[in-house]
């Protein structure tokens, strides 16, 4: 017996397609629906019974080619599998990732986790020129918050954007001191507030005077509801677009609650840190997946003057799958 999977937008079409390529005598082994995506049909043909074979050469010849597709499906789905399971990744997000790598019928490994990911996952780089929201920065403790508006903030100046930063985490102890000493290296004035209406009026002053304003909020306990209750006041206080710095390395579970949390608050992009010491890094294809999060840009390093780097589907590929040379 010889197995074929099709995906197609409805299972009338995914029939259609298995009528055509193995007959009428076709055994549906599964369904399996993706949510949003379609339908994917597994469906099983004896050799005796399969129609159109023998075109272009002898029956035993075309069961030949049809069993080489077959492997080649499955040393893909092997591989990725291999790959998202030393990752940490959940097992869902590996049956995601796998099942549509092989609906898009690619047979090289890299380049069909590169096209599952670019079809699963949303991709936004944060802007860099122009005039845009005020961008705030928001995570838990130690995420690299402040190391992110640094970056932020030199790549600004770097470009000739006119920038300013404005600090809400004035409570910790060497919060504004981490911040201050970025921002005069810059030549930047770094404004603190305290309070959800001394930010919204901040901003009103600063509209019209700076291409992009970076806030850094401090550090909170996403499941702590005072801590959501204070993030929440200065998000909604003025026409903000928040950031969620996630710390990479942390438990699959975990990141995707974490992430869950803060998209309560209308927070739906994610700037990934800590990617140069991480080793499993399924944390943010869960916490993406499971918060509806895109993914923006991300730090490979504590120097500042590296900055980030977007991510996008090739980049996050070479993050699992390293290419030799980056081994």
């Amino acid at each position: 017996m010889r197995l074929k999977s099709f995906t197609a937008k409805t299972m009338t079409e995914a029939m259609d397609m298995v009528r055509e390529s193995l007959g009428e005598d076709a055994i549906i082994v599964s369904t399996h629906e993706e949510k949003g995506k379609g339908v994917r049909v597994t469906a099983a043909l004896e050799p005796d019974n399969g129609p159109g074979f023998e075109i272009g050469g002898s029956a035993e010849d075309q069961w030949l080619q049809y069993d080489e597709e077959v492997d080649d499906e499955d040393a893909v789905a092997e591989e990725i599998t291999d790959v998202l399971l030393r990752h940490a990744v959940p097992a869902e997000t590996i049956d995601m990732i796998a099942s549509t790598a092989l609906g898009l019928g690619v047979t090289t490994p890299r380049i069909a986790m590169m096209a599952a990911l670019e079809h699963l996952y949303n991709f936004e780089p944060i802007p860099q020129k122009g005039k845009a929201k005020p961008i705030m920065v928001v995570g838990t403790p130690g995420a690299g918050k402040t190391l992110a508006i640094a970056k932020l903030a030199t790549r600004a100046v770097v470009n000739d954007v006119n920038v300013s930063v404005i600090t809400a985490d004035t409570k910790r102890a060497g919060g504004v001191g981490q911040i201050e000493a970025f921002t005069k290296l810059l030549g930047i004035d770094l404004v603190k507030v305290r309070k959800p209406e001394e930010l919204k009026e901040k901003l009103a002053e600063l509209t019209g005077k700076f291409d992009q304003v970076y806030i850094d909020m401090p550090g909170i306990n996403p499941f702590d509801a005072e801590d959501m209750r204070f993030l929440g006041r200065f998000i909604s206080s003025a026409a903000v677009t928040p950031y969620l710095v996630a710390q990479a390395g942390i438990d699959s579970d975990e990141a995707a609650d974490i992430a869950k949390a803060f998209a309560v608050l209308g927070v739906d992009k994610m700037i990934p840190t800590r990617l140069d010491l991480a080793r499993r890094l399924g944390g943010l294809l869960s916490a993406a997946h499971e918060a509806g999060m895109s993914f923006a840009d991300g730090s490979h390093t504590e120097a500042v003057a590296d900055g980030l780097t977007s991510i996008n589907a090739e980049h996050l590929t070479d993050l699992f799958m390293p290419k030799a040379s980056d081994k």
